[in-house]
């Protein structure tokens, strides 16, 4: 089981968030500052859920993984509740990394191992692409 929390900090559209490790996040309205507007929290959550294991299947099969970037875009219905129609990832790898296990390693992840994937794929378009960018010669 697993538990965050949430309250609200006393003034305008702003929470204070605790993550289930603890870690501090700060939301807000979008149009108040320097806080993370929930609605970009699920494919924020989506890329890094399957980013981890993107990492860890990469590395087992002995890549030279340099970076990952993950550039997300989604869309919403234009009405209340803004519901999410699609999340396309493009996956940016950088370094010495065989394109098909990069896009094999995106796949399992997102369709096997990330919890965020499994849970709103059956209501959210799910796509995404790979693309490598070796790593400058030294």
């Amino acid at each position: 089981m697993s538990e965050v929390r949430l309250s609200w900090s006393g003034e305008g559209l702003s929470f204070d968030g605790r993550t289930s490790y603890g870690a501090p996040i700060t939301l807000g309205a979008h149009d108040e500052g320097q806080a993370a507007k929930a609605s970009d929290l699920l494919p924020l959550s989506l890329a890094a859920c399957t980013a981890y294991e993107v990492v860890v299947i990469l590395q087992k099969q002995r890549q030279e993984l340099r970076t990952l970037d993950a550039i997300v875009t989604s869309t919403q219905d234009p009405d209340p509740p803004w519901r999410f129609r699609t999340i396309d990832i493009e996956w940016v790898v950088g370094g010495t990394v065989d394109l098909r296990k990069a896009e094999r390693a995106v796949e399992l992840s997102e369709q096997k191992y990330c919890a965020v994937a499994a849970t709103i794929a059956q209501a959210v378009e799910l796509t995404h692409r790979v693309r490598i960018e070796p790593s400058p010669a030294h």
